[in-house]
């Protein structure tokens, strides 16, 4: 079989095989796959084969690099036997069975795919005889998801037929998930909230025959939304894995490196469920619990790794060989950092046996050996050896012997002992010496006291040094004594600790992002050689130090990078030996990395005259986050290499006006930019300039705008802005018409590069042609602005009512004799009521000076008024007709149609009929129909062509058409045939039913009936 990239599960063909070998390949392309597919192999629907793998069964993959393709295989090996007997049809036995024998059959004849068989079992023809019973049978089988609805619907041949639902054999009883309808001929079993106890086979019995069907619940696919995590615990820790799945109550399944933990293994593993979650607890870990758990569920797989590390175990005291006389008490005691550490202890390789002189005991940390009465027998090598771990402490038993020291040194070089400062230092020194020597200790430099103490025993004496430091340092003599002779040796104490701090590092060369950091070493090493230095940095207002290397430094500078330009940083520094770090040095001093800024842009002259030289410039393109403190400009005469500045000081401005210059000197000129980094480059004019004024013809560079002509309104404000260009200073003037320009009127500014003309508030006569003129010796320049004021228009003259007809009035008009100083647009026309005087308006923006008003109400009276226009707007005043327009009325007559009255009255007429009915006695019936007439039709009620009109027992009720007759509590005598008649002017119509009334012998029918009856669930035939 072969799949797509994103591989789905495909059915293979099964080779029929008697016996032998037989494999399954399915075939995967992997082009786009990105990493290798979880791949699993069921037999039939439900069964996992990769819990079955073993010696017959075996799973395997590979990858064909060339043709970038996974082959996946099955290979299950047969065992060559085959069993000699008669063939016997499996279809047929499952054709004729009952669905409940499916599985019994199953198991007889060997069959594991059921359900795959029960799938194939209905796509075989089998020939049926016509079934009595049954319109319509259960279809073969049905399937429904997890938790929706399903309905098996039958039809059966009598409507009145009882009928039996079955689920696996057994009867199945009403109840809130099983619902019975009975509706005409059909027979529905409903069942809601399906769940996989529903998945079974279903029977419907009518009489004597049957109507087989299976219902197969497909459960949705078991998600695993929190995936499980990798653990790292210690020997006899707890362990506890936790996933959560997308169903509460999920089953899953939990595998150690691919080996399947199952019930029976709950002495070690616990399984829990808690809501969505699942768990997988080990209480006690060992070393053989690492590996890699799996929880697998129908849709998902997770995987995490547990690694269970070994402890280590410290002795904090070894047993020490023993020197006894006769009949005295051997003690091998021993101290190990772990309490629950088990151990046994060895006489010459072989395990000591405890019993009534020797005795073994386990307090705590210590493990003692005790031997009381010891005999010349004891006299042997004594070991302790801790349960899991690699150690062997050792000792051995001696009787009476002169005393003496067991160090490894003596007679030689003092033995010596390094101590971490502020450890404890714990010596135990074994001596040996029949009788048990005097010990002495002594410190050949200076006394012993307090925090050093010897503790004597008759075996060992210990040596300890709580604290210490490195005033401990030195060395240390025992003498043991005893009558039998005397024996010493020097031990030498050397305490090492951490380096000093330190000193405070000092800061050079700062740039922009970096700087150099030195330091000198610390004047105590600990007593062991510097190794290398640490180096740490942070931004003064935070408290977070962060490390600059992750090596140690060998060297005594370094040069720290990628700081950020601007902030305010510190730096300290730590020492290491091989004992650990020291402590952090003081910080250095505040520092901040900074850069100069780049040179000013865009550097040009902007003027240039006899004695004066103007420069402008643009501010660098970096500024940094020193910030900018100004400008220096120097300048340089041509063929000298002396710069003189220009400027006392700096000058923030990005222009210079350079005053007090030799006419005719010809100069280069330079800026820089200034911060607290330092000077910037500088930006030069390439070329000398010649202090000398250069004559420019005049130029005016009249505005776009202004070269149209400018309107403006009555009231508004004039500023006209005229640059220009020129050299030296032009002469400017003014005319408006030809005439020179009133000052007192107009307002007008020069400067060295434009004109303003300024009118507080315009008015028409300002209206006119404005020349400007610039005169530089024989040159000028001249524009002409054109400027028009306008104002409103006055109102139109001459209105007059040219004619009234209909319902129509033509108007006429002349234009208005002031329009403003501007051009007339239109006019505005509006009318109004002479009842009301309300005025609406009847043309905008009319052009013509005649019009014709339509659509006047007869009888009225109307006034005409129109407005004139311009860009100002409309004329202040309207022009109204003196006399009103009168809409005349014209004589008219209504005569309103005749028509012939419509006849509605119609002969009674049902249109819902009464419908035989069968009810239970003791329960109140009712009988129903509908009819319609005109007029209203009377009824009249019939019981075996009996009126009823006078009984008590019956009520009748009539409601828009809808006919009720309600029957009391009807017994079997009220069963016959119920008539109901309507009667009017125009007929009459009847309609008749029956009714059977049944005893009080109530089977299953006949309570879903009533039940359906109260929720008013009956359909037209009354079922």
């Amino acid at each position: 079989a072969e799949a797509s990239p994103a591989p789905a599960a495909s059915e293979l063909p099964a080779p029929p095989v008697e016996s032998g070998n037989i494999m399954f390949t399915a075939k995967v392309a992997g082009e786009s796959l990105l990493k290798k597919p979880s791949v699993k192999w069921f037999k039939g629907k439900w069964m996992d084969l990769a819990s079955k793998v073993g010696k017959h069964l075996q799973l395997r993959d590979n990858y064909d690099r060339n043709n970038k393709l996974l082959f996946f295989f099955f290979f299950c090996r047969g065992d060559g036997k085959s069993d000699s007997q008669p063939d016997v049809d499996v279809w047929e036995i499952l054709r004729k069975a009952p669905p409940s024998e499916y599985e019994k059959i199953a198991f007889q004849y060997g069959i594991t795919d059921l359900r795959g068989m029960l799938k194939r079992l209905k796509r075989i023809k089998k020939e049926e005889k016509k079934s009595t019973a049954f319109l319509k049978k259960l279809d073969p089988a049905y399937q429904v998801d997890k938790g929706q609805k399903i309905k098996l619907m039958v039809e059966v041949a009598n409507p009145d037929a009882d009928v039996k639902w079955l689920k696996n054999g057994q009867e199945i009883q009403v109840s809130g998930r099983y619902i019975f309808e009975a509706i005409g001929n059909k027979r529905i079993l409903t069942i809601n909230h399906c769940s996989l106890a529903d998945d079974a086979a279903y029977e419907c019995v009518v009489a004597e025959e049957k109507s087989f069907t299976e219902l197969f619940v497909k459960e949705p696919p078991i998600l695993i939304t929190h995936p499980l995590e990798d653990q790292m615990v210690m020997v006899g820790e707890r362990v506890e894995f936790e996933c959560e799945v997308s169903e509460e109550g999920a089953t899953v399944k939990w595998e150690k490196d691919g080996v399947e933990l199952t019930r029976e293994e709950t002495f070690k593993y616990r399984f829990k469920k808690d809501g969505k979650k699942q768990y997988l607890i080990i209480n006690e870990s060992t070393k053989e619990d690492s590996g890699h758990y799996t929880v697998k569920t129908n849709g998902g797989v997770s995987v995490a790794e547990l690694i269970v590390q070994e402890k280590k175990l410290e002795v904090y005291q070894s047993i020490a060989d023993l020197t006894v006389k006769a009949r005295d008490q051997a003690v091998f005691k021993c101290e190990v950092s772990d309490e629950n550490v088990k151990g046994i202890w060895l006489k010459n390789g072989k395990e000591v046996v405890p019993d009534e002189r020797i005795k073994i005991s386990h307090i705590g940390r210590i493990h003692k050996l005790t031997i009381e009465d010891v005999t010349p027998g004891d006299e042997a090598d004594y070991s302790f050896i801790p349960q899991g771990f690699a150690y062997n402490l050792s000792a051995k038993l001696q009787f009476l012997e002169p005393p003496k020291i067991h160090l490894d040194c003596l007679g030689q070089s003092p033995d010596t002992i390094v101590v971490v400062a502020g450890n404890k230092l714990r010596l135990d020194v074994p001596i040996s010496g029949d009788p048990t020597p005097t010990v002495i200790w002594q410190k050949l430099l200076f006394e012993s006291e307090g925090r050093v103490r010897v503790e004597k025993h008759e075996d060992h004496c210990v040596f300890i040094i709580e604290g210490a430091e490195k005033e401990d340092e030195g060395v240390y003599r025992v003498i043991v004594k005893n009558p039998v002779g005397e024996d010493k040796a020097d031990i030498t104490v050397k305490v090492i600790d951490v380096p000093d701090p330190p000193e405070a590092p000092k800061i050079s060369n700062i740039g922009e992002d970096y700087c150099t950091v030195q330091w000198q070493p610390p004047t105590y090493d600990g007593g062991q050689p510097v190794l290398g230095y640490i180096l740490e940095r942070k931004k003064k207002k935070s408290y977070r130090w962060m490390r600059l290397n992750f090596d140690l430094l060998k060297e005594l500078t370094y040069e720290a990078k990628r700081m950020i330009e601007g902030v305010v940083y510190e730096m300290r520094i730590y020492a290491v030996n091989s004992i650990g770090m020291s402590r952090p040095s003081p910080a250095s001093q505040p520092f901040m990395p900074i850069a100069p800024p780049s040179e000013p842009t865009h550097f040009t002259v902007e003027d240039v005259s006899d004695t004066t030289v103007a420069l402008k410039w643009r501010p660098p393109e970096r500024i940094g986050a020193g910030g900018l403190d100004g400008y220096i400009v120097e300048y340089c005469k041509d063929g000298s290499a002396e710069w003189t500045p220009a400027l006392p000081g700096l000058t923030e401005r990005t222009s210079a006006l350079i005053k007090d210059l030799v006419t005719g000197d010809k100069l280069y000129f330079r800026v820089k930019a200034i911060n607290l980094a330092g000077e910037s480059g500088a930006a030069i004019i390439k070329e000398p300039i010649t202090v000398q004024e250069i004559m420019q013809r005049p130029k005016i560079w009249l505005p776009r705008h202004l070269r149209q002509t400018l309107v403006k309104k009555v009231g508004e404000t004039i500023n006209i802005m005229i640059p220009f260009q020129g050299k030296p200073r032009p002469k400017i003037s003014w005319m408006k018409d030809g005439q020179t320009l009133d000052s007192k009127d107009v307002g007008i500014r020069n400067s060295n590069t434009d004109t303003i003309l300024f009118i507080r508030k315009a008015e028409l006569h300002h209206s006119g042609a404005y020349e400007v003129t610039l005169q530089i010796e024989n040159m000028t320049d001249t524009v002409v602005i054109t400027i028009q004021i306008i104002d409103k228009p006055g109102p139109p003259q001459n209105i007059k009512l040219a004619d009234v007809w209909g319902f129509n009035v033509a108007l006429e008009w002349t234009p208005p004799q002031d329009d403003g100083n501007a051009q007339i647009l239109g006019y505005t026309v509006q009318k109004a009521d002479k009842k009301t005087m309300e005025w609406y308006t009847v043309y905008d923006h009319y052009r013509r000076t005649n019009c014709v008003v339509s659509d006047l109400i007869m009888g009225n009276e109307y006034f005409f008024r129109v407005f004139s226009e311009n860009l100002c707007g409309l004329s202040e005043t309207a022009a109204t007709t003196k006399n009103p327009a009168y809409i005349q009325k014209t004589g008219t007559t209504y005569k309103p149609p005749s028509y012939k009255e419509h006849d509605f009255s119609e002969p009674p007429k049902f249109t819902h009929p009464l419908v035989n009915r069968s009810v239970i006695a003791g329960y109140n019936a009712t009988l129903s129909c509908a009819v319609r007439g005109i007029p209203k039709p009377k009824i009249f009620w019939y019981k075996n062509k009996v009126d009823l009109s006078g009984d008590a027992k019956y009520r009748m009720f009539s409601k828009q058409g809808v006919l009720t007759l309600e029957i009391r509590k009807p017994t079997p005598f009220d069963g016959g045939f119920y008539t109901c008649k309507a009667v009017n002017e125009c007929g009459e119509a009847e309609i008749e039913c029956r009714l059977d009334v049944r005893g009080n012998q109530i089977d299953i029918m006949d309570i879903l009936w009533i039940t359906l009856t109260l929720q008013g669930k009956t359909n037209n035939n009354g079922i």
